[in-house]
């Protein structure tokens, strides 16, 4: 087994938590029982938990956006040293050339700098380390065509040096360097922010399984003013949208777009028909929410999919988040939906986006024989 891929108990690890729960880092490092805490770039964190399973574990996992064992740290003045890129990509090459990692991508400590020199300076180290590692050890893959299941090399680049690590990118929780690729506003719908945010929200589920394909038929819960209504209709999808408020008036008479206005508490689907996949973003008590939703997840598909916006208005503690996280991962499991996964995403600020799936026909039960079994003897 190769060593790298198998970090040990001590080994430090990178990870972020969004600047929304700054404050509760204290907390989190705690329960993590980690001797340090280190904050590096923007939104990064060095520890060393007790137990480094707990990263991905809850009740801690909801607040760790992404995680990285530290296989290779070089703390360092990149921007005043010379030759930086050839030192950082010939280390690279020597260490990890022969744990064959899948790729190497290279991302930014602080990604919301304007200053484009580390940018371009995580461009010229990528492309350096993949001349010197040997073709057939890491190619050059696109970042979303990577197997969730195998190791990548990551390295964060920023002002304090160069970290660097092998892990899946589904242990980690992103494709991406730092987690989920930031989707600009203005290249989807721009009537909220919530389109960007579905979108985001489908690009990481390709972690764990594929989307609904595109002929898919959504039941959208709370969809005024209709910013994921749009990104789901251009990607081809059907859209039941039902909410008391209406739609914007952009979308009327949108092709393959049905508006219910009205309560979701109270919407009744027309007989016989059934959903690939369910959408709720409403505001309200986070479990009045999940009810309506298990309600209406009588009409899903088996193994259809539910994307659920956890809100946590008027929760400020970790404590209490967590509790209404367990609270409400719950309450869907009695109703028969299985939570796939979850994670903080560019646009939730203090909100989560939870993934669950309904339940598939278990085939594998012997059927009583009525053919015999029912007949007099």
């Amino acid at each position: 087994m190769n060593p790298i891929a198998t970090p040990p108990p001590s080994c430090s690890w990178l990870i972020r938590i969004a600047e929304v729960f700054e404050d509760a880092v204290p907390d989190l490092i705690r329960q993590l029982d980690s001797p340090a805490c280190t904050k590096l770039g923007h939104e990064y964190y060095v520890v060393r938990p007790a137990d480094p399973a707990a990263l991905r574990r809850m009740p801690v996992a909801i607040f760790i956006r992404w995680c990285l064992p530290l296989h290779h740290s070089w703390p360092c003045r990149p921007r005043s040293m010379d030759g930086f890129v050839e030192k950082a990509a010939q280390a690279l090459a020597r260490k990890f050339a022969a744990a064959k990692p899948q790729t190497l991508l290279v991302g930014l400590l602080d990604p919301s700098s304007t200053d484009s020199y580390y940018k371009k300076l995580a461009s010229n180290l990528r492309g350096r380390a993949l001349q010197l590692f040997p073709a057939t050890a890491v190619p050059a893959r696109e970042v979303e065509a990577q197997d969730p299941d195998a190791p990548t090399l990551y390295c964060l680049l920023g002002n304090e040096g160069l970290f660097c690590g092998l892990h899946s990118p589904k242990s980690a929780n992103g494709f991406y360097p730092g987690g989920t690729r930031f989707i600009s506003q203005n290249s989807t719908a721009t009537i909220s922010r919530a389109g960007a945010k579905v979108a985001e929200a489908l690009h990481y589920l390709r972690l764990h399984r594929l989307p609904p394909p595109p002929t898919a038929h959504w039941l959208e819960l709370g969809a005024s003013p209709g910013g994921m209504t749009s990104e789901l209709l251009a990607r081809g999808y059907r859209v039941t949208a039902v909410d008391r408020a209406p739609l914007h008036p952009s979308l009327a008479a949108a092709p393959g777009l049905r508006y219910v206005g009205g309560d979701a508490a109270s919407f009744r689907p027309p007989q016989g028909t059934q959903y690939d996949a369910i959408l709720s973003d409403m505001n309200g008590a986070a479990q009045d929410s999940m009810e309506a939703v298990l309600r209406l997840s009588k009409h899903l598909l088996p193994g259809g999919l539910v994307i659920f916006t956890l809100k946590t208005a008027g929760v400020s503690s970790v404590d209490d988040t967590q509790r209404l996280f367990a609270a409400v991962t719950t309450q869907a499991a009695r109703g028969g939906l299985r939570l796939l996964t979850q994670t903080h995403l560019t646009y939730n600020r203090h909100e989560f986006t939870l993934f669950f799936v309904a339940p598939v026909a278990d085939h594998s039960k012997p059927r009583s024989d009525t053919s015999s079994s029912s007949q007099p003897k």
